[in-house]
């Protein structure tokens, strides 16, 4: 009886959190290093956020979309401006977001193009959501077994290998839909060049360019959207996860142009765009886009990496470190679990990327003095878990 076991628990229960903070009901402290797998930025309660729900919560909480709900302009207008798109469809995941990426892309390819069997280009080692579009368009066949028949459409092909890209996009092609650094695929980054012929090619071929930053937006990476470190602008756009820090919320943005393919009774949801979300969201975008916040957070989580790779890349048993910002990995020779499981105890928060990459997804918040406690127990608790020995021998966990 109860839930069902869809989630490996860690054990921990949280009682309080506060920015980089959690403490469980034992009164352990934590630094938390996984942000709610990428969603906390601004860190746990943060007060500004916080006071923008309070007050729309003693105003309106729900009125459905067949109301105008002024706060969806304002947000949908100030996304726009940062991004440089035009439109905003809001919903409440990142999944839902890439449901209606593929919902558009489907449409416009075959009301404004032509194409009567369009299909969509993703990569191997991609993670898109777990709706059966999306979980199909996720490059990982582990999330798929046992959910078939899945949609067809959906092409998959090697990450960053432009030779391959270029085989498969052709005239039936309705978009490309890819992660700029693969998060659940590893902390995989995007290759710049890669990025910029496969935008070249979108072009050329009249293909949507999608750019899933469900976790990579809102200052992951060190800019508010990742795709403007890759100097690319995509036709699409999804966000969710940092842009309601910790309050449900997710938007699809879209290039002008586009919005004749979703005209009313195209697409809804129901609970999308609510005045909540949107109190919170606004409230977001505020503390990010607060002068020299973003340069600020960028400088520390550049000492993350840093730290990273002086301090453990070099150990024995770990392959690489990869990553940028805010969102990092370190790739093991073995699986990841029982060092995720060692840090937990000593106080330390961090998540998995696949079966051997620990992966850290700080809050943009984190002190630079945090950065230095955190590196410094991964460092001590992976030497444990090698035991080295004096004369540097390892015997392997």
């Amino acid at each position: 009886m109860g839930l069902f076991p869809t989630y490996r628990r860690n054990g921990i229960r949280p009682v309080e959190a506060s920015g980089v903070t959690i403490k469980d009901e034992a009164g352990r402290s934590y630094l938390d290093f996984t942000s709610g797998l990428g969603v906390c930025n601004l860190g746990h309660g943060h007060p500004r956020v916080k006071a923008a729900l309070e007050r729309q919560w003693n105003a309106v909480w729900h009125v459905s979309n067949l109301f105008e709900i002024p706060l969806q302009e304002k947000v949908s207008n100030r996304l726009a401006e940062l991004s440089g798109l035009s439109y905003a469809f809001f919903c409440n995941s990142g999944a839902e977001a890439n449901e209606a990426a593929i919902k558009l892309a489907r449409r416009y390819a075959q009301t404004v193009r032509g194409v009567k069997s369009p299909e969509i280009l993703t990569f191997e080692t991609s993670f898109h959501g777990r709706t059966l579009a999306t979980l199909t368009a996720t490059g990982q066949e582990k999330v798929k077994v046992g959910f078939g028949p899945l949609p067809s459409g959906f092409i998959h092909v090697p990450f960053n290998d432009m030779e391959s890209f270029r085989a498969k996009i052709g005239p039936d092609t309705a978009a490309v839909l890819l992660e700029l650094v693969q998060g659940e695929g590893g902390v995989r980054p995007a290759d710049h060049r890669f990025m910029q012929a496969v935008a070249a090619e979108c072009r050329r071929h009249g293909a949507l360019l999608i750019v899933d930053e469900v976790q990579t937006g809102m200052g992951r990476t060190g800019e508010l959207f990742a795709f403007q470190g890759w100097g690319i602008q995509p036709d699409v756009v999804t966000l969710a996860k940092g842009l309601g820090n910790g309050f449900p919320i997710g938007v699809m943005l879209g290039r002008a142009g586009l919005e004749e393919s979703f005209g009313p009774g195209t697409h809804a949801s129901t609970f999308g765009g609510n005045p909540l979300a949107m109190a919170v969201a606004d409230a977001v975008l505020d503390c990010l886009c607060e002068p020299g916040f973003l340069e600020q957070s960028r400088a520390v989580g550049e000492r993350l990496g840093h730290l990273l790779r002086v301090h453990l890349e070099p150990l024995p048993g770990i392959r690489s470190v990869r990553g940028l910002g805010w969102i990092w990995g370190l790739e093991l020779d073995r699986p990841s679990l029982p060092l995720v499981q060692a840090l937990a105890k000593r106080g330390l928060l961090v998540t998995l990327a696949g079966e051997r990459v620990l992966r850290l997804l700080p809050p943009l918040v984190t002190t630079e003095a945090q950065v230095e406690r955190a590196v410094m127990l991964i460092e001590e608790t992976w030497m444990e878990l090698e035991e080295v020995v004096t004369d540097g021998s390892v015997s392997g966990v």
